[in-house]
């Protein structure tokens, strides 16, 4: 397990200020240009094993960092949980998105469909609202890639319509990717797309302008690969294929362009520096990298003329908009 009790300066203090506070879309909220993705808050197998004291410890450290966003689902196991735990009289600090269509309980028990009917939405609302300790959820994202159609039959969008309407649910979304956002875009319920984005996937970068032109609100997911670029390539980025994104990355020889940043900081001022992008999702248990995921958005935009020449030589090393094929895999394709 990485060692993410150590941070900061040595008398225990952090040396970076606060981030930033942007407008989330036209939902009305302002939220921190960094986010928490809670996958990582999962436990076993699929993420690093705390304590709940240990979770918690890394969700106050984010706030304390200035991390307002904080994302979850039903299907990342302990993540609600421990947020809650970490909300517990600091509620009115964060912006809490999570999902819903997933299957409920435990999710270690078995592999199980997402479903939209009223009875399940209904259901995973509730227990989302229970896990987190809270009586309000800000953003409430449809999980699984449905289609419209689907939620027409299945019928369980009305009934976040409907806790929409009390209050319960405070902006609805939904969390997808290609080819099903495409039917989305025009829809009036959803206010919030999370899409995967980065350096090396650039295949959602023409959709997101065109939400962020509707006044959507836009999260990316992915933004650094799944820290693949700083693991020796050891782990595969959600949709893409083994060995697809070293690949892209040495045919753009980004390496001599971004020179001496490190890879970590270029993939995220790039996608900060991407206007259509509301949040970055980033998740990490270790305090280490928290904070230099944090220093990297401070810096800001990268330099004019290097994301000018990144785009370019991506775009010709096989990551421009709307190219290639998201492939099926990690956590729900």
């Amino acid at each position: 397990m990485e060692d993410f009790r150590k941070s900061g300066s040595e008398n225990g203090q952090s040396e970076i200020d606060e981030i930033p506070l942007v407008g989330f879309g036209s939902t009305g909220l302002s939220v921190s240009r960094l986010g928490f993705g809670g996958h990582e808050l999962a436990g076993p197998p699929r993420a690093p094993d705390l304590s709940l004291s240990e979770a918690v410890r890394v969700v106050h450290a984010a706030m304390d960092l200035g991390i307002t966003y904080f994302d979850t689902s039903i299907d990342y196991d302990k993540s609600e949980e421990v947020l809650g735990a970490a909300f517990k009289n600091r509620r009115g600090r964060v912006v809490i998105a999570t999902k819903c269509g997933c299957p409920l309980g435990d999710q270690r028990e078995e592999k199980r469909s997402h479903s939209y009917t009223p009875e399940n939405i209904s259901a995973g609302v509730a227990q989302s609202l229970k896990r987190l300790g809270t009586d309000y959820i800000d953003v409430m994202q449809l999980h699984g890639n449905p289609t419209p159609e689907k939620l027409q039959q299945e019928g369980g969008l009305e009934v976040l319509l409907e806790l929409q309407r009390k209050g319960v649910i405070g902006h609805i979304g939904v969390s997808t990717r290609k080819p099903y956002v495409d039917e989305f875009v025009g829809s009036d319920f959803s206010g919030v797309f999370q899409l995967p984005y980065s350096a090396l996937q650039r295949l959602h970068e023409d959709t997101a302008h065109d939400l962020a032109a509707r006044g959507k609100a836009v999260v990316a997911r992915g933004v650094t690969a799944r820290g693949s670029i700083a693991k020796s390539w050891a782990s595969v980025p959600i949709g893409m294929k083994t060995g697809q994104a070293e690949t892209i990355w040495d045919r753009a020889r980004l390496d001599e362009l971004i020179s001496p940043m490190s890879r970590i900081e270029f993939m995220i001022r790039f996608v900060a520096t991407n206007s259509s992008i509301d949040v970055l999702l980033t998740g990490t248990t270790n305090l280490t990298h928290l904070e230099e995921n944090v220093k990297a958005v401070e810096k800001g935009l990268l330099p004019p003329d290097i994301y000018k020449e990144a785009l370019a030589r991506l775009a010709l090393a096989g990551s421009a908009p709307g190219e290639g094929e998201y492939v099926s895999g990690g956590p729900l394709g």
